[in-house]
């Protein structure tokens, strides 16, 4: 099944870009926050990085290798969700929680639904909410230089106060790669230029959101708590990074909005009315299983085609 062509209807527009070349360019364009992580936590954030890249790519070539399937390491997908999944994790968890989210996240989320294409949701963030429920104290504990405290949205949630700078920049305590909105930033750029995504599903995103804080996040039209809200939690690396991602997320134009819209909605309701001071991972993944009613909603009706009326003709 998963080597099947689905066509769509006509015209066809031929792309230079393949899978290998898509996939090495969402690599590059995640090296400033990669290597800003790397600088920001130490040598540990590569241990987790490299653990979570070797775990995905090996779970991939064995699976094919046990089932006699093509090898598909090659196209360099196992290797993006190796490093989205590491860059979603706390430098300090032990070696074998990256390493097991790496497996989770290739074989129960990705090969056992029919590989690259046939998932349901984001692997990267499929595993990391797994992690989340099966390791709590080690994936919610974080420290930065030498202290263990909350991460600025937890303190922000808790009626502390926090550094719009210090967010912006990435000096504070929080995940390997969602700290620095300037290192993201540069990354998106990448992606931007090179036509590997477009604004409409990250722009909606981020819109959304920002009106839900500002209606809802009981601090009026407070600039300074909206910024925080945005800097915080990974909603710049979700909504660049893993809400775009071409799989589990809408092909029509209007479908993407309406992601988009979702998505803000859920990262706003979850922050500001549920527990927890994150939810980008859920909104994304909840989203994710919405893609194939907003498709079924939004695709454009073909040309000639008319709606045929209940009842007969009359």
């Amino acid at each position: 099944m998963s080597d099947l062509v689905h066509v769509t209807s006509s015209p066809h527009v031929r792309e230079k870009m393949d899978t290998q070349k898509i996939m090495l360019w969402v690599i590059i364009s995640l090296l400033p926050a990669s290597i800003f992580g790397i600088f920001n936590f130490g040598l540990r954030a590569l241990l987790v990085l490299v653990l979570s890249i070797v775990s995905c790519v090996i779970s991939e070539y064995l699976y094919d290798k046990i089932l006699h399937k093509k090898n598909t390491i090659t196209d360099l997908s196992a290797v993006v969700t190796g490093l989205l999944l590491g860059l979603n994790l706390p430098h300090t968890v032990q070696w074998f929680i990256p390493v097991l989210g790496g497996v989770f996240a290739i074989i129960v989320v990705k090969m056992l639904f029919g590989g690259l294409g046939q998932n349901f949701m984001n692997p990267a963030l499929g595993a990391r909410c797994f992690l989340l429920l099966s390791f709590a104290q080690p994936m919610t504990s974080f420290t930065y230089d030498g202290v263990t405290g909350a991460t600025p949205l937890a303190s922000l949630k808790a009626g502390e106060s926090v550094d719009p700078v210090k967010m912006l920049l990435g000096t504070e305590a929080g995940t390997i790669g969602e700290t620095s909105v300037i290192a993201l930033l540069v990354g998106a750029i990448i992606l931007l230029i090179m036509g590997i995504i477009n604004l409409r599903i990250p722009a909606t995103y981020i819109i959304t959101f920002a009106v839900f804080i500002l209606l809802f996040g009981g601090h009026g039209f407070d600039i300074t708590f909206l910024i925080e809200e945005l800097c915080g939690g990974g909603l710049i690396l979700g909504a660049f990074f893993m809400a775009t991602d071409y799989v589990t997320s809408p092909i029509t134009p209007n479908g993407q909005i309406l992601y988009g819209i979702c998505l803000g909605v859920l990262t706003g309701l979850i922050r500001i009315f549920g527990s927890s001071a994150e939810g980008v991972s859920y909104a994304i993944i909840i989203s994710n299983l919405l893609v194939p009613l907003i498709e079924r909603v939004t695709v454009p009706r073909a040309f000639g085609i008319v709606p045929e009326k209940k009842g007969g003709s009359q």
